[in-house]
């Protein structure tokens, strides 16, 4: 039987940065994935380019039952200490758009960033194992792998949440923490793709491939950013990041010219072109394909010359607050992040160690913790990460 004084479940982002953190401290460290890699999240991240911090982080950025609870380790590990390991390392980075954060090159240069720090840690990694049992002992925890015993006085949770289960994602984080009396919140696929039923699927798949810049609101939130036609509704990431709000049976409201003054555009349509079609109109602002379904959809026939004010109202109402009613998301085969996790009031927010469990510690994706699309998610891991490998 092996013993050390840390085992971290899981060689995700949050599990890389816990280990690199307690490492550092002189503790005995070691990391358990069933995957063949660490870190498989990273590599594909950001279309394999990781969009791995984002400088606007902010409390408000994250859904939690508790929204207070990220602030402790957001405000002491910053995107900006981040910034500065990524730097150390020399890896090339770009700002995209909204404060969002890039690799120049591959994201396989983050996870090996990660690697080589745990090296330097002297913590190890042990890939390919399967976790058959957890127990508390009376002196931390014993552990029984596909690999044989191992025994730790601290246990880290850090197995992400059920999005994306071709990668191996699982609920045993969940479980896990049920097990050792720790409540779960409600879990859902959240920054994930919308669909809808077939009549509306009939109008919106021909379009599949054409992005409009838009504003996206649900229940309450609004965001403006590139919307996404596709065979199966519509993505982008105005609605992956709506979809972390949206609920079943709400509808979602979607304003196609945001930056229009859509009245004033028709009625001097009126007076210039009196003879097109509002389609034609549209045609001068939007995709082809997309003025064409939405004058159908607003089903305004005629030539704009012949449009009342109270048309045109309609007309700007269609395009301005066009309202759609999801049936659901594609679920976790496509979900960035899973929305919910394990309850915050179970867990110390300075530290992440569970209340009532000492030495079990709770990190990343498996907390109700989940960040806006945008780097936000990667930053809660690092910063999570890093809490608990002061302490563990």
């Amino acid at each position: 039987m092996r013993n050390y004084d840390v085992l971290i479940l899981g060689a995700g982002a949050a599990g890389m940065m816990a280990a690199i953190e307690a490492g550092k401290r002189g503790r005995r460290v070691l990391v358990l994935d069933h995957a063949k890699a660490p870190g498989e999240k990273i590599r594909i991240s950001g279309g394999g380019r990781c969009n791995f911090t984002n400088i606007n982080t902010k409390p408000d950025r994250f859904i939690s039952g508790n929204p207070k609870f990220p602030l402790s380790a957001l405000s002491r590990y910053t995107p900006h200490k981040f910034i500065e390991l990524v730097r150390a390392y020399g890896i090339a980075f770009h700002e995209k758009t909204l404060g969002q954060l890039f690799c120049d090159g591959s994201s396989a240069q983050i996870v090996n960033l990660l690697t080589s720090e745990m090296g330097k840690a002297g913590a190890e990694l042990e890939l390919g194992t399967t976790i058959e049992a957890v127990e508390k002992t009376a002196d931390g925890f014993r552990v029984t792998t596909s690999a044989g015993e191992l025994t730790a006085a601290s246990l880290v949770v850090a197995t992400g949440g059920k999005s994306i289960p071709k990668m191996g994602a699982t609920a045993f984080g969940y479980k896990l923490a049920e097990q050792f009396g720790l409540a779960v919140t409600e879990t859902r696929p959240a920054l994930v793709p919308l669909t809808f039923e077939p009549r509306m699927l009939e109008k919106l798949a021909p379009l599949s491939g054409i992005a409009v810049d838009s504003t996206v609101a649900a229940n309450g939130k609004t965001f403006r950013e590139a919307m996404l036609f596709t065979h199966r509704g519509l993505s982008g990431p105005s609605i992956l990041q709506v979809s972390s709000y949206w609920r079943e049976g709400d509808p979602i409201i979607v304003d196609l010219l945001p930056d229009v003054d859509v009245a004033g555009g028709l009625r001097q349509a009126r007076q210039n072109t009196p003879k097109s079609a509002l389609q034609t109109v549209l045609a001068e602002v939007l995709p082809k394909r997309v003025a064409q379904m939405i004058a159908e959809e607003i089903a305004l026939p005629g030539m704009i010359g012949d449009f009342s004010d109270k048309k045109i109202a309609a007309a700007t109402e269609g395009l301005t607050r066009w309202t759609l009613k999801p049936t659901g998301s594609e679920g976790y085969r496509t979900a960035e992040v899973t929305l919910g996790g394990v309850d915050t009031r179970g867990l110390n927010s300075t530290t992440m160690e569970a209340r009532a469990v000492p030495g079990l510690y709770f990190i990343g994706e498996v907390v109700d913790v989940t960040g806006w699309l945008g780097g936000y998610n990667f930053q809660w891991a690092w910063a999570s990460g890093w809490a608990a490998g002061q302490v563990a």
